[in-house]
C-alpha cells in the first residue's frame, strides 16, 4: 500500500467535488487540496456559480393562431451536483425543454397583441411555473427574460399594413375634424356680422323713429302753446300766398278763415294745382 501513488486534486472555490470509486459516485467534497486513487477513482468538479443561458429563436403559436419567434435568456445555478451530474443525462437541456414547454403554455393562451404587450406578465407567469427545480435537475432558475417576441414575416406584413390604415384614417378622422370646425367657425362669424348689421339697422331704425316722434312731439307741443294771434298773423300770411297765385277766385267760409293759419302751406297747393 505505501508503493501506490496517489493522485491530486484541487477543488476550486463555488465548485463541488465528486469522487468516483470504479465509476461509482462514492462523496461529496468541498474546494480545497484532496488526494485520490488515480487507477481507481476520479475526482469530477461541478461549478455551483451562476450561468447564463440563451434559448434563441423559439417558434410559438398564440391563441388567434399566429405564429411568433421568442427568444430569451435565463440565468441558473447547480443546487445539488449529484442529482444534476447523475440523475440525468443532459440536465441543462432538461432544464431549456421544461422552460420552452411553459412558455409555449403561456404564450398560446394569449392573443397575438395581448402577448406582444405582455412581456413582463409572462415573464412572472413563467418563473412561477418553472419553480424551484432542485428536486428534478439539480438547478434552480434565478431569472428569466423574454428578450424578443417577433411575429413571422407575413404577420408583420399584415401588422404594417394595418398600422398605416390606422394612421391614415386617424389623420382623415382629424382633418375631417378640422375642416368641419373651420366650416363652424366661419358660419358661426357671417352669423355674428349678419346679427350685428341688423343690430345697427334695428339701433338706426329706432333712433330715426325717436328722432321723428321727438320732432312731431315739439311741434304739437308748440302748436298747443300758441295763442290767437299767432294764428291770425298766419293766417294773414296765407291770405297774402293766396294773393299771389294764379287761380281768380278763392272763396273761404267766414267761420274757417282763421284755420288758414294753421295751414300755411296751402298757397303751395295750390300753386301746383
Amino acid at each position: 500500500m505505501e508503493d501506490i501513488m496517489l493522485g491530486i486534486k484541487i477543488v476550486r472555490q463555488n465548485n463541488q467535488g465528486l469522487v468516483e470509486t470504479l465509476g461509482r459516485y462514492r462523496r461529496s467534497v468541498t474546494p480545497g487540496l484532496h488526494f485520490y486513487l488515480p487507477l481507481f477513482q476520479r475526482v469530477r468538479t461541478v461549478s455551483l456559480a451562476m450561468e447564463p443561458l440563451a434559448l434563441p429563436n423559439y417558434s410559438i403559436i398564440t391563441k388567434d393562431n399566429a405564429d411568433v419567434t421568442a427568444s430569451l435568456t435565463l440565468n441558473f445555478h447547480i443546487t445539488d451536483a449529484v442529482k444534476y451530474q447523475y440523475e440525468n443525462t443532459d440536465s441543462v437541456e432538461s432544464m431549456s425543454q421544461l422552460v420552452r414547454g411553459h412558455l409555449r403554455d403561456i404564450i398560446g393562451r394569449m392573443d397575438l397583441n395581448q402577448a406582444l404587450g405582455s412581456t413582463a406578465e409572462i415573464n412572472r407567469e413563467l418563473t412561477l411555473a418553472i419553480g424551484d427545480l432542485t428536486n428534478t435537475y439539480g438547478i434552480n432558475v434565478d431569472r428569466i427574460n423574454i428578450d424578443e417576441l417577433t411575429p413571422s414575416s407575413a404577420i408583420q406584413a399584415a401588422m404594417d399594413k394595418q398600422l398605416t390604415a390606422d394612421r391614415e384614417r386617424v389623420a382623415a378622422i382629424a382633418k375631417a375634424e378640422g375642416e368641419a370646425k373651420s366650416i363652424e367657425l366661419t358660419t358661426k362669424a357671417k352669423n355674428d356680422a349678419l346679427m350685428a348689421t341688423a343690430r345697427a339697422e334695428a339701433d338706426a331704425t329706432k333712433t330715426r323713429a325717436d328722432a321723428e316722434r321727438y320732432r312731431i312731439d315739439t311741434v304739437q307741443q308748440g302748436l298747443s302753446a300758441a295763442d290767437e294771434k299767432y294764428f291770425q298773423n298766419q293766417a294773414i300770411n296765407a291770405y297774402a300766398d293766396l294773393a299771389k297765385s294764379p287761380a281768380n277766385m278763392v272763396v273761404v267760409p267766414a267761420d274757417t278763415a282763421s284755420d288758414l293759419g294753421k295751414v300755411p302751406v296751402i298757397g303751395k297747393l295750390l300753386n301746383k294745382d
